[in-house]
């Protein structure tokens, strides 16, 4: 799994550090196989070589200062004298090669140390000779003198590199094994030659000269069984020969017959005889050993030869292979990341971009917006042509997804469009209903009606701001923000739960009237529809700092912090709205009217456990009320100078329109409250009360006031047998607090009958009234 997050660098890397690893290897085994082989040619050179010629002439000249010392004559002396500068120019020769630079270079520490113990040797060779002139060593301690120098030499052997193949080693192994037979049995021949030069044997020599014969016997048997089967058929013919069948006789007569004291059972001439031609074949055996040893290993030096060869063009492909993968690599890098960088262009920018100029209703040219990006015929180039498809089909897509919910949008619209005509012509309708009924039952069945057909305006509304349109309905004139908050409550169901606490005078600005209107009711909805049915919930406002705040409290059972925090988060930054997307319509809706006027809503818990949500509508949006000399507070001041109280019951009459038509509050049977374009009715009922105002006169017996309208008297038109006084103050009435439905009905009766009087004398001396225009469709 780890292998898919690296790049594709990094694999190419990891690829060729692979390759060359694997390469270093099996070049490194070569090149030590090559070094290695260099080294055995530099040390058979510069060591084998010389210390073979060095370890013949101190054999040699061990033979003759055990001959001297027995004998001491003329020709011993020359002959040792002779030997001795043969002797020294070999020693020469080994410490000019073996010293030399490039022994240093080849040679092991092993072999070096040795070659170091070889010249400590070889340097006292000058002090044993002056013994075994002056008399200091007998023929004995001169022999060991020499054996040990000797026996340096062939720890020369063991030290020196070889091959790495084991058959080689072997059979080089078994060489030095039969030179040490032959250094055994030249041992033997020194002692014997003192011995008969002497002519007889001192009282340790004879059993040495046994243990001799035994050691070099068993050393040349051993050494023969390992040698090839060619050499070792032709040690046989040797050691069954008559050369050394005669020196095999003379051993054992020698061994038999010598005793301490006596003389040798041999001479001189017919040992030297006897000896002579096994050490010269014996000698031919072992160069013509080595020879066929090498000759073997011939194969195995060109198969060396021909591996660094191998290692050399591998080093030339690996450095090939290199440079096209770091190539091929950046290639493929550099195409992965044109087709990556196409990839978050068309997430990033131009799907983005495509889908904002079809939401401006722009038009779309899918082959201009999703140029092909350039590619080549390989692999990564079909990916590239596959990418070329996916990127016009998802513009295309985007552009007929783009279409599909511009088409639903305008459906929505068309939809909202024509339910608001239909209910504007129903408001209108039930307008004209109201007007005509006289029955209080009806009339309430109307007004609930009315109430009705204002909440599904509201439900219009709702499509209208989801499609992304403005609502027709408006205004010109500021109105009163307690008149807004009214009107925000009477659009919902259950409007007898909310109370609107004091306000103040504030007034908005008429443009935002109908959305602010609209986003409270859906905030009071919320409330009621989320809190226990028997719970009232509070809206309430004030002017701050920052403009001027609505507070609607209910005492439901709250949201966590959690659901606060994501609700919240939607009203300040709204999403786009999708089909798929029906929890919480009123809250998308809230936000998108908030958005649209800068207005912030913002939720949070009650100290009653339930919700508490704040909306501060922004100062540019507010204005002061009392000060605003607008046809709606001149209208407000003219109906509140001709207002009329009965209990409870609170009449607002204005000319031309009924009780729930007018722009403030007209309280139904039921309690119904409806706030019906407010701005018209405050301008109809603004120009009625100036044109009423100078000349407010009663008609038909009825007391006016100053607006023009009638004064309502109590009891004044009911039968005589139906009136009653009313109670005192402070004391209750026969019904008890509350009125009955029939006081009510009839209340309404002679409302309605007055109000018809009122419209009928306003008009006579108004004028005509101008019909009410309805919303935009």
């Amino acid at each position: 799994m780890k292998s898919r997050k690296l790049h594709v660098r990094t694999k190419v890397v990891a690829l060729l550090a692979s390759f060359a690893a694997l390469w270093a290897f099996a070049a490194y085994v070569t090149l030590r196989e090559g070094v290695n082989l260099i080294w055995v040619s530099t040390n058979d050179t510069n060591v084998g070589r010389p210390a073979e010629s060095l370890t013949a002439a101190l054999q040699q000249e061990r033979r003759l200062s055990v001959i001297y010392l027995a004998g001491r004559g003329a020709d011993q002396r020359t002959a040792l004298t002779e030997q001795r500068a043969r002797t020294d120019r070999t020693v020469a020769a080994f410490r000019h090669l073996a010293g030399s630079a490039s022994t240093r270079r080849a040679a092991s520490a092993l072999l070096e140390q040795q070659i170091r113990n070889v010249f400590d040797q070889l340097n006292g060779l000058g002090r044993v000779r002056a013994e075994i002139d002056g008399g200091g060593l007998d023929r004995t301690a001169a022999a060991s003198t020499f054996t040990g120098m000797i026996s340096t030499t062939f720890r020369l052997y063991n030290a020196q590199a070889t091959l790495d193949d084991l058959q080689t080693a072997r059979e080089g192994a078994t060489l030095i094994a039969l030179s040490r037979a032959m250094e055994v049995l030249s041992q033997e021949d020194a002692l014997l030659a003192g011995v008969i030069e002497a002519g007889r044997f001192t009282g340790s020599e004879h059993p040495r000269f046994v243990q001799l014969v035994g050691a070099q016997r068993l050393l040349h048997e051993d050494s023969a069984a390992q040698l090839p089967q060619a050499d070792r058929e032709r040690y046989r013919q040797l050691a069954n020969g008559p050369a050394a069948t005669r020196l095999r006789v003379l051993e054992d007569l020698v061994t038999d017959k010598g005793r301490a004291g006596l003389a040798p059972p041999v001479d001189a001439q017919t040992w030297n005889s006897a000896i002579t031609p096994v050490y010269g074949e014996l000698r031919d055996l072992i160069l013509e050993a080595a020879d066929g040893t090498i000759a073997r290993a011939k194969p195995i030096v060109v198969g060396i030869v021909i591996r660094l060869a191998v290692s050399v063009l591998g080093l030339i492909a690996v450095i090939a292979a290199i440079v096209l993968s770091v190539t091929t690599a950046r290639a493929l890098v550099q195409q992965l990341r044109t087709l990556r960088d196409a990839a978050r262009e068309l997430a990033g920018e131009k799907l983005p971009r495509v889908v904002d100029r079809l939401r401006r209703g722009e038009e779309v040219d899918v082959s201009a917006e999703a140029p092909p990006v350039p590619h080549g015929p390989d692999a990564i180039g079909q990916v590239g042509s596959a990418f070329n498809a996916v990127q016009e089909t998802a513009i295309r897509v985007a552009v007929e997804q783009a279409e599909l919910r511009r088409g639903v949008r305008d459906v929505f619209l068309s939809l909202a469009r024509r339910t608001q005509a239909l209910v504007h012509r129903q408001l209108t309708t039930l307008d004209a209903m109201e007007r005509r009924e006289d029955d209080p039952e009806e009339l309430a069945n109307l007004f609930r009606v009315d109430h009705l057909a204002t909440r599904m305006r509201r439900n219009a509304e709702n499509l209208i701001v989801l499609s992304g349109a403005v609502p027709g309905r408006g205004w010109r004139q500021p109105v009163p923000l307690v008149d807004i908050v009214r009107a925000a409550a009477a659009e919902i169901e259950d409007y007898e739960r909310v109370t609107v606490l004091p306000m103040g005078q504030a007034a908005l600005t008429g443009r935002v009237v109908g959305d602010v209107i609209h986003l409270l009711a859906e905030l009071i909805e919320n409330a009621t529809s989320f809190s226990p049915p028997d719970t009232p919930v509070h809206v309430g406002g004030q002017l701050v700092a920052n403009g001027f705040a609505v507070e609607i409290e209910d005492r439901g059972l709250g949201l966590s912090e959690g659901e606060l925090a994501l609700t919240n988060d939607r009203l300040r930054n709204p999403p786009e709205f999708k089909l798929t997307s029906t929890a919480r319509l009123g809250l998308y809706v809230v936000g998108q009217l908030a958005m649209r006027h800068g207005i912030r809503v913002r939720l949070k818990e009650s100290a009653y456990g339930g919700t508490v949500a704040i909306v501060l509508i922004p100062n540019t949006l507010v204005l002061d009320g009392t000060d605003a000399d607008t046809p709606a507070t001149r209208a407000r001041r003219a109906v509140e100078r001709a207002r009329t109280t009965d209990g409870d019951a609170v009449v607002h009459a204005l000319p031309g329109r009924p009780a729930n038509e007018i722009g403030t509050p007209a309280r139904a049977p039921a309690g119904v409250l409806v706030y019906r374009d407010l701005e018209a009715d405050a301008n109809r009922a603004a120009e009625a009360a100036e044109r009423r105002a100078s000349d407010a006169r009663a008609d038909n017996g009825l007391p006016r006031a100053g607006n023009g309208l009638p004064r309502r008297v109590r009891q004044a038109n009911l039968e005589e047998h139906l009136q009653r006084d009313p109670a005192p103050a402070g004391e209750p009435t026969a019904d008890g607090p509350g009125r009955q439905p029939e006081d009510v009905r009839r209340m309404l009766a002679s409302y309605q009958r007055q109000t018809r009087r009122g419209r009928a004398d306003a008009e006579q001396v108004g004028g005509s009234q101008t019909e009410r225009t309805g919303e935009a469709d």
